[in-house]
Parts: C-alpha cells; structure tokens; sequence
C-alpha cells in the first residue's frame, strides 16, 4: 500500500448508542436510539458526513449482572444484534467502516467467519469483528453452561479461534470461482482449501462455504489491556481499542504493544492505536462543562454503584459511599477493567460514591470536555505525542453529542491537517492504512 501522510484516524464507538449510563435521560435526546433501526441509520449516516474510519458496535450477549434497582434504569438491556444490524446499515452508507463485537467464549467459528466474510461482501469491504472473551458470567447460563471459564483459559481459546476463524476465511483462493458457462465448472478445485482443524478447545473441518472477504479478512479489533489481553492485540489485533485516561498512561500502552509486535516479528505500523475518548462539545468551556454537569446529575446512584460492581467483579452497594475503596478480592471479571477502578480510586483519593459516579458516567475512559478548538488541542497533543493513532470516539447523548462533534471538532481537525476532507477508497482497510493479508494457503 502506498505510504500516505499520517493522519488522525476516527471511529464512533456505540454501546450500543451512548457509554453513559445517563444519555437516554439527557434532555431531546431520543430514550429508544439504542433500539430503533432509523435513529441508527441517521447516526451512521451523519458519521460518514464526517468521514469517520468506522462505525464501532460493542455488544453483550446477557442483560447486565446489575440488581434489578439498577437494571431498571439502564438503556442496553434492549439492543440490536450487530451483525443483523450492520448489513442493514451497509446498505444505507457507501464509505464508512463497520465494525461488529462478537465473543470468542460463546460464539462458534464456523458462524463468525461465515457470518463476518457475509458482512464484507455486503459491504463491499468495510467489515472488521471486535474480538472480545466476554465478561458477564451470566452470558455462560444462556449457552447452556453453570459457570464463567477462567480469564486466561478464555484468552488462550480466543488465539486458538482466531487461528480458525482466519483459516476459514483463506479456504478459497481469490481467484478460485472460475464460473466458467461453456464448461460447466463453477471453481477450480485445486485452489480449494479444506482446513480440518484440531487444537485444544476446538475441532472445525471446513472449508467455509463463501468466497474469501474482500479485503483479505475483515479488520480484526482488539482491546486487551490485561496481560493476556495484550498479549493477544500484539499477535492478532490491527486495531486496538485503548482505555488510556492519559497521556502517560496512553504512551506507554502505546510503546508496550509496538514493542511487543516487533518482538514477535510484526511490522509495528500494521496495527492502529485508538484509546477510548468521552467528548463532550461546547461553543464555550463553560457551556461544555454545564452539559456535561448536567448529563452526570442524571445518573442514579443505583446505577453508577451497579456499573462498578461490575468492572470490580463484586458487590460494591455493600462497601461505604462515602467511604475509601476497600481491598477488592480477585474475580474473573475484566482484570483490565478491575485495575483501573482501583488504581483510580487510590490515585485521586475518591470515595466509593464519587467512583461510581464516574463509571456511571464514562466508564473512567478519557474524557475531553470543552471547546473544538481545546478538544482539538488535546487530541492532537495525543496524536502527534506518540499516546495513539487516533481515537474511538464516544458521544455523550445522541444526537446532539454526535451531531456536535462532526460539525464543530470534524472541521477543526481537518483545518489543522490533521484529519481526512473525503475518503480516499473504498475499504475499512485502506481508510486505515492496512495491508490486505495474504492467504495461508494460495501464496
């Protein structure tokens, strides 16, 4: 691929609308976005206005472990299926990325590269699959299983699922579909490839029965921060989904994953680092700060405790609100996750109220709140500071949040240089800069 001038990358990260517990509260916000197929279109829509690199759908496959005190005020417990979801929105956008989460812990192979390869076909080559091993033990009950597997036994089955996943994927040389009329010979058997798989946690014979995606393979996301999870993103992620809050915490996440793909032999340019970041615009800083008062006033201390009891992996509506953080035993929770409540908690000397406050609102992830031209100021300092190769956006509420950053920060970032006027291809891959991978198998 041609070496392009080093531009700020964008994604919209949607769980499944707005991160904050709060959004759907927010006034002539729309309660029903994260479950109504033409609020999303718009979304989408407006994105690619914006020359975003990708649409970014997290998603769960359980309600959320909360009390029911909780989960009664939460918007996620209704939400589309993504991969349903995106080809729809393909349909309906012709540039911008789409980029679906599915679990390796309760997902099989055969359907994610059947269901993935479908999408970028669709698309025309804009797909990428969030690989995530899922956190919510109460997603092991609706597959038919009494307990959550183990943190790192989740970890070492996703390497292996990806290992089949991108093998059934190469099952079919590019040019294998000869369709030939006149001799009746629809492929060519010898660029045919059978994958008969055997590992540890998975037995997958294939080949898959759709030709091999567009770009190769869809992009593959990543966003481990635990050690396993790191591990992991260095030998398989071409994006990685950080959860840095700031900027030393972003450069050394940043220098850790280069450094560990080139250990391993990959070129480190071949992966795209885009930490999380909760921006909230302003005309004026103070009117950023009164919006986003505003939106935090809205979150019900039930939910906020509720959120951190997740991320904790245990009951925190028993520990004191006003209180410091106790000592938090180990659990087979996020341990990314887990860590970075505790170390905030010490760090900043904040109660168990005021944490949960935080979570409820942006789950502790960098938040940048003022003006475009000091949002831009921060994310460019990131950017060309060597913290990241850009961000994945989360939008406060919907649409204003949304609407707001692409007409007012968008523009900034383009007439600094540092962000696309038009996009200049067709795939989620060259909108990122990433070579197409080639098949194991048809060298």
């Amino acid at each position: 691929m041609v070496e392009r001038k080093r531009e700020m990358h964008l994604g919209a990260f949607m769980r499944p609308v707005s991160l904050h517990t709060a959004a759907w509260r927010y006034p002539d916000s729309y309660p029903d976005a994260n479950f109504n197929f033409r609020h999303y279109q718009s979304f989408i829509q407006t994105l690619e206005r914006g020359c975003f690199d990708a649409f970014f759908m997290a998603d769960h496959l359980a309600v959320l472990n909360m009390p029911m005190a909780a989960l009664k005020r939460s918007a996620t417990v209704s939400s589309f299926d993504p991969l349903t979801l995106l080809p729809a929105l393909a349909v309906a956008t012709e540039k911008i990325g789409l980029i679906a989460t599915a679990s390796t812990t309760y997902n099989d192979p055969y359907h994610i590269a059947r269901k993935f390869a479908s999408l970028d076909h669709i698309s025309d080559g804009r797909s990428g699959w969030n690989i995530v091993t899922s956190y919510n033990p109460h997603e092991a009950s609706n597959f038919g299983l009494d307990s959550h597997a183990s943190h790192d036994e989740r970890y070492l089955k996703a390497r292996e699922f990806y290992d089949v996943v991108t093998g059934l994927w190469d099952s079919w040389a590019d040019d294998a579909f000869m369709r030939d009329v006149e001799k009746g010979v629809y492929f060519d058997p010898e660029k045919l490839n059978i994958l008969n798989h055997h590992g540890k946690f998975l037995k997958v014979r294939g080949p898959l029965n759709i030709a091999r995606p567009i770009q190769g393979w869809p992009v593959i996301v990543q966003a481990g921060a635990s050690e396993a999870g790191r591990q992991l993103a260095a030998e398989t992620a071409e994006v990685l989904f950080g959860a840095a809050n700031t900027i030393e915490d972003g450069k050394s996440y940043y220098s850790d994953i280069k450094a560990r793909m080139s250990k391993i032999g990959r070129d480190p340019k071949s992966a795209k680092i885009l930490p999380g970041a909760f921006v909230v615009v302003g005309k004026s800083q103070q009117e950023a700060i009164d919006k986003k008062e505003l939106l935090d006033s809205l979150i019900h201390f039930d939910s906020g405790i509720a959120s951190l009891s997740v991320l904790l992996g245990c009951d925190a509506s028993v520990f004191d609100p006003n209180g410091p953080l106790p000592e938090i035993p180990p659990s087979e929770a996020t341990q990314s996750g887990r860590q970075k409540m505790i170390d905030m908690a010490r760090r900043d000397n904040l109660t168990v109220a005021e944490l949960a406050r935080q979570v409820g609102g942006s789950f502790s992830s960098l938040e940048i709140t003022g003006t475009p031209e000091t949002i831009a100021d921060q994310m460019q300092e990131w950017f060309e500071g060597g913290a990241c190769d850009g961000f994945n956006i989360m939008f406060p509420f919907l649409p204003q949040g949304l609407d707001d950053f692409v007409d007012l920060v968008v523009p900034e970032l383009q007439k600094r240089g540092l962000f696309r006027h038009k996009y200049l291809g067709r795939t989620l891959r060259h909108h990122l800069g990433l070579e197409t991978p080639k098949n194991q198998f048809f060298l």
